[in-house]
């Protein structure tokens, strides 16, 4: 299964290494058949869900120093995350907030929760 995000996500800005995260039910299972059982989910606290959105990654740090060659308005630059849209993740719930979003439920997960990704490779 392949979630692509559609036009209710667009207004959603996912801020810093964050991921927003549609969770699986317990029983679900990908086409690769990987699945976690209901009580490894419970026990453990591992979850798993579909990445719909990300965010930009780790901020750069820019210089604190006033460099007279530089423009006033230098644009923050970031390193992106691992995480992509539609990759399938298992993650840490401690590390993770759980929201409601049009009646859906969604996790908020830092990247460094995310223990796995599984990626259909790009054709």
């Amino acid at each position: 299964m392949r979630l692509t995000t559609d036009n209710k996500f667009k207004k959603l800005v996912v801020i810093g290494d964050r991921v927003l995260i549609k969770p699986l039910e317990a029983n679900e299972r990908t086409a690769s058949g990987l699945y976690l059982p209901p009580g490894v989910q419970e026990k453990e606290k591992v979850q798993q869900g579909y990445v719909i959105k990300t965010g930009p990654g780790y901020a750069i740090p820019m210089p604190v120093e006033g460099e007279t060659w530089k423009t006033e308005e230098e644009q923050v630059k970031y390193f992106p995350l691992q995480a992509r849209e539609g990759d399938l993740a298992i993650f840490l719930l401690s590390g993770a907030t759980e929201v409601m979003y049009e009646n859906d439920k969604y996790f908020i997960v830092p990247q460094s929760a995310i223990l796995m990704l599984e990626r259909e490779e790009d054709l």
